[in-house]
């Protein structure tokens, strides 16, 4: 092995130069990191958690994929209270039960898609994301006789491929802001403490149609969130269709504010996503 000593003014001109390279190097590998990281961020789609909305509203949502045995119930407690809400349905669930498909859009529900065999749609090919959303939506359309355009997507798992998938079929996907937790079997007063604490306008509640505690805990949390001046609206209702961004940390749909124009939801048919 040679080794090579610098000494003198020309040495140190090199050892400088060197150092200089060196430098600029990391510099800019750390600028093309910053701009990698920052391109991620800004293009990173996220779905509507909740809504910041003028109006003293929210929403609370059921997702049904298994069993019916406490749904007649529930929609019993529901009509009780006059209230209507938003149920996303897998499509084995309205395969298996088209009569309680029914059941729910008489009683004036709105209808989600929940995909069709709930699978874990990040590890899916966009076009088998496409074939689970569609193949659930013509069977509900086949039912109820109108278009779904509220997507939740199984697991509460998404991505961009995921997002961009649902949007080109017209879909807004919908993840919520409070979880009931109603799917662990929790007990009623669990579930009612949890959702009261953090209700508030533009929540959106993830409930189940067969939770064990899940009708009792709605008996006893639709009262008192009257009480507390909240109306409970189906999601459609809670969301800026139009002029909108989502935040990116929160997953809050929050409106463009349109010069000269005053902005409620909802308006329009499709929303601008950042």
């Amino acid at each position: 092995m040679r080794v090579v000593y610098l000494r003198g003014k020309l040495g140190k001109l090199l050892l400088a130069l060197l150092a200089f390279v060196a430098f600029t190097a990391v510099h800019w590998l750390s600028e093309q990191a910053i701009r990698t990281v920052s391109t991620v961020l800004t293009t990173r789609l996220v779905p509507i958690y909740r809504v910041e909305t003028p109006r003293q509203q929210m929403s609370i949502s059921f997702d049904a994929m298994w069993g019916v045995d406490h749904t007649d119930e529930l929609l019993r407690i529901l009509k009780e209270n006059d209230v209507r809400t938003t149920f996303f349905l897998g499509g084995y669930w309205v395969e298996k039960y088209p009569e309680y498909v029914r059941k729910i859009v008489e009683a004036g529900h709105e209808i989600g898609n929940h995909t069709y065999s709930h699978p874990h749609l990040n590890s899916l090919s966009p076009a088998a994301i496409r074939q689970e959303l569609e193949r659930n939506h013509s069977n509900i359309k086949a039912i109820t006789g109108t278009d779904s355009f509220l997507f939740r997507p199984p697991f509460g798992e998404y991505s961009n491929k995921v997002i961009e998938v649902a949007k080109e079929l017209g879909y807004y996907t919908i993840q919520w802001s409070i979880d009931s937790l109603d799917w662990k079997d929790v007990s009623a007063g669990f579930i009612v403490d949890r959702i009261l604490s953090k209700a508030g306008p533009g929540e959106i509640v993830l409930m189940h149609n067969n939770g064990k505690h899940t009708a009792e805990a709605v008996a006893r949390f639709l009262p008192e969130l009257k009480r507390m001046g909240l109306e409970v609206v189906p999601i459609s209702k809670l969301i800026y269709r139009d002029n909108y961004y989502i935040e990116g940390h929160s997953g809050t749909q929050r409106p463009v504010k349109l010069p000269g124009t005053r902005q409620e939801p909802p308006v329009g048919k499709e929303g601008n996503r950042r």
